[in-house]
């Protein structure tokens, strides 16, 4: 989601290093009551002002390259310099690999039954949160928007397409071929202008979690936990994962502007999978750069939740306390193989699912334990919800994980279905019960739990939801209340310590907390069925 935030504040123009350095955009974030003070330190480091996005307190300025972020280092009026780079990726995982051969087409399954989706047997997780019953009374309202920021979405998908909101959906970044190192990024452009058109994601990233959250009741493959509501791409992340800060900004403010009511944001924003504002491991150059990333997401969080947006997130899967982190192996994670180790602590955070206002989510597996790969803290984790783990039983099986749409162009892009069409590996169903087929991928990771909650928290707001912009509304602190408050409490294992086996291996994840919030499962799991009955 977007464009790396280097802190730096200003130099006078005698202290810029001389030297030729190509031009380059930053997003230059100013104190409170500080744009003109800034705009004239942009000027002093010898750049220029593009425009000012007062909402978000920030100016986008062109100037010489990291030596132009440099000079502004020391200045007081500005809070922290982010320079148009990639800085995140989708937190997703496959499934991992079974020992079955591929699945057949759906229309050759064994289990269906009538009058659900021709995939419904498959989905242990719509059972768990009992959307499937939900589904019946209450499927959604078409007045309700989901807005999902990830990698775009397959808008033509058959068990999508008749849920898109092609109209209101934008696309915030262009794919980039190479990073700057000159190694394949998105790879060769598929769109004039490496602008991807806003109903295509040759990722398939966005459009698992689309489905997930509102694949309709139409006969084809599955059904999502709000079949009845409008879903909204809202692209910040690039075709390999990556994103940028600065279309994440644009697209929360995006959201906000046109009556979202609810978003869900299943990556990070990086390059520091941990921001640390004062980590004596990291220069003073990278410390601003990560306290500008705190502060501009935050900016954009506090805008679109003052604007009626609820935001949710998928907590990670660095199967880490994020009450207790010690180590990020994955910082800074742009361009790849920048990477080095530092030690951290609990003052250092993880974006947007450490930032205030947000909802985020653990993920659980089929056995109602939480996921092994799972992030969890009792201060971080709100709710859990399914996403699944190809682990939780007796040897390693995709069924255990999410199934949801897949772009066929993604899935061709992976050799994951030969020239016919046939799946070639059991992470990926064909459903052809309609004639045209459509394809399934099941996913691992805290960015498929996500979507479960906010397909429940769009049921909310289409039961309680008051007319608005464009249709619904209901206050996030209003739709968080009564997501706890349909939420199925689950207490902590016993024993608290609980020994995961991997592969022989052992990995021991402490449970803090009591039924009512633990670290493993926040305030419970998400209930779709609940939601139906939930007194307000």
């Amino acid at each position: 989601m977007a464009v790396v935030t280097s802190l730096t504040a200003c130099a006078p123009a005698a202290q810029v290093p001389s030297g030729s350095e190509a031009s380059a955009d930053f997003l230059v974030f100013y104190a409170d009551g500080k744009r003109q003070e800034t705009l004239g330190a942009i000027g002093r480091a010898g750049g220029s002002a593009v425009r000012t996005e007062e909402r978000l307190g920030y100016v986008l300025a062109r100037g010489a390259g990291e030596r132009f972020a440099a000079a502004l280092d020391d200045d007081p009026a500005v809070v922290g310099v982010s320079s148009d780079r990639k800085i995140g990726y989708a937190s997703a995982s496959p499934a991992l690999p079974g020992t079955a051969s591929a699945f057949p087409d759906a229309s050759a399954r064994e289990g269906a039954v009538k009058g659900r989706e021709p995939l419904a047997s498959r989905q242990w997780d719509m059972r768990m949160i009992g959307a499937d019953k939900a589904n019946a009374t209450l499927p959604g309202s078409k007045k309700v928007l989901v807005g999902v920021i990830d990698t775009g979405i397959d808008g033509n998908h058959p068990d999508i397409a008749p849920n898109f909101e092609r109209a209101l959906s934008r696309n915030f970044v262009t794919d980039r071929p190479n990073d700057k190192h000159g190694e394949t990024l998105d790879g060769p452009c598929e769109a004039a202008g490496c602008k991807d058109p806003v109903d295509r994601d040759d990722d398939g990233h966005g459009t698992h979690v689309a489905s997930t959250i509102a694949s309709p009741l139409n006969g084809v493959g599955v059904a999502g936990v709000a079949p009845g509501v409008r879903l909204v791409n809202i692209r910040a992340g690039q075709d390999s994962g990556f994103f940028f800060l600065k279309p994440s900004l644009d697209a929360l403010t995006y959201a906000a502007d046109i009556g979202v009511d609810v978003v869900n944001m299943s990556y990070y924003v990086d390059p520091w999978l941990f921001n640390c504002t004062a980590n004596k491991a990291d220069s003073a150059r990278e410390r601003s750069e990560q306290r500008a990333i705190i502060t501009g997401m935050q900016r954009a969080l506090n805008y679109a939740r003052g604007k009626g947006v609820t935001l949710i997130s998928a907590l990670g899967n660095g199967a880490t306390d994020l009450g207790r982190p010690e180590v990020d192996k994955d910082s800074p994670g742009y361009p790849r193989g920048d990477e080095r180790v530092r030690r951290i602590d609990n003052s250092c955070l993880n974006v947007p699912a450490e930032s205030k206002g947000v909802i985020s989510i653990s993920a659980v597996g089929p056995s109602g334990r939480k996921s092994i790969y799972s992030d969890y803290g009792v201060e971080q984790t709100d709710l859990a919800a399914p996403g699944g783990d190809a682990l939780d039983g007796k040897g390693a099986s995709p069924t255990r994980s999410i199934l949801a749409a897949a772009p066929e162009s993604a899935l061709r892009a992976n050799d994951k279905i030969d020239k016919n069409g046939k799946p070639k590996t059991n992470e990926v169903v064909r459903d052809c019960s309609k004639g045209t087929c459509s394809y399934y991928q099941y996913l691992d990771g805290t960015s498929m739990a996500a979507p479960h909650a906010t397909g429940v928290a769009a049921l909310l707001i289409s039961r309680f939801g008051k007319p608005g912009k464009g249709g619904l509304t209901l206050s996030p602190a209003t739709v968080e209340k009564l997501l706890n408050k349909s939420a199925t409490p689950k207490a902590c294992p016993t024993p608290r310590a609980y020994v995961y086996q991997v592969y022989g291996e052992e990995a021991t994840h402490t449970c803090e907390g009591g039924k009512d919030k633990n670290g493993f499962y926040g305030r419970g799991i998400v209930n779709a069925l609940n939601a139906t009955t939930v007194k307000r």
